[in-house]
Order: structure tokens, then sequence, then C-alpha cells
């Protein structure tokens, strides 16, 4: 799981440089340049890949895991639902905003800004952050013997 995490510290981090670069202002009136169609593009295909991963863990993985875990459990009422299921929630409303902003940006409904670009990423960002060490170490060897045997760790589909 670490793996797929780093990847999303690692894309977080370069879109993170460039909102707040000294640079980072408006392409208001100058047309899109092609760093800031690029910051667009990452923004987009990072947020369509977190969204594939959280999509694949909640329909595949956790409710494996919550059989067992308490950590995956939901009430279905979501407030009662475990915590890194509301990290998911929470995530999911950042990144609907983010995708939103970067999406009109593109399409040329709204010029690309990096501070608000920051600030769409600062809504969420320490939720994400959380969940992405948090998740990680619920899935950690350590935790997972204490519900599972090797043997049907290795039968879980991740």
């Amino acid at each position: 799981m670490d793996v797929f995490h780093e990847h999303f510290r690692t894309a977080w981090n370069a879109l993170w440089a460039a909102a707040t670069s000294s640079g980072g202002g408006s392409s208001k009136g100058k047309g899109l340049s092609r760093g800031g169609r690029g910051v667009i593009s990452d923004g987009l295909a990072f947020v369509a890949q977190l969204e594939i991963h959280h999509s694949i863990e909640e329909t595949y993985i956790f409710p494996i895991l919550a059989k067992r875990m308490p950590e995956f459990r939901s009430d279905g009422k979501g407030a009662k639902a475990a915590e890194l299921l509301r990290q998911h929630k929470d995530i999911h409303v950042g990144m609907e905003g983010m995708e939103t902003y970067l999406r009109a940006c593109r399409d040329g409904d709204r010029e690309l800004d990096m501070p608000t670009l920051k600030a769409q990423m600062e809504s969420w960002g320490a939720v994400l952050w959380k969940h992405l060490d948090q998740e990680v170490q619920t899935l950690g060897a350590e935790n997972m013997r204490k519900y599972w045997t090797v043997e049907e760790i290795r039968r879980i589909p991740m």
C-alpha cells in the first residue's frame, strides 16, 4: 500500500510546489501557458488516480477487512463510520472541489490562479496526508497479524 501512497505523496508535492511557487500568479489575460496546462493535467490525473485507488479499496478490499477489523467497519450512517472511511469522504469533498476548479480552468471558464489552486489543496491536504500515513500503518504487518493469519492475508486481493 505504501508504494501507492508514496506515488500520491509525490504527485501532491509536485502540485503543491507549483501552487506555492513565487511566480505562481494568475494566467488571466495571458492565455494558458504550457506550464499551466501541465499543472491542470497533472492535477486532474492526480484526482482521477486517487479516485480509482479509493474506489478499488472501498469496493474490493475494505469490505473484506471490515469482517474482522473495526478500522474498516461502518454502520452505514456515515457519522459513526470508521475513521479511515470518514477520511475517504472528506478527501472526496476536497477532490471534487479541486477537480471542478481544474476542469473549469482547462475548459477556459476560469483562469488558472495558483493561490486559488493552493487554497483548493489546503482545504483537504491535512486529511489526505493523515490518511496516507494512517492507512499504511493500519495495513502494516504488526496490526494485520492481530486479525489475520499470513495465509489469510495472502488471499486478500491487494
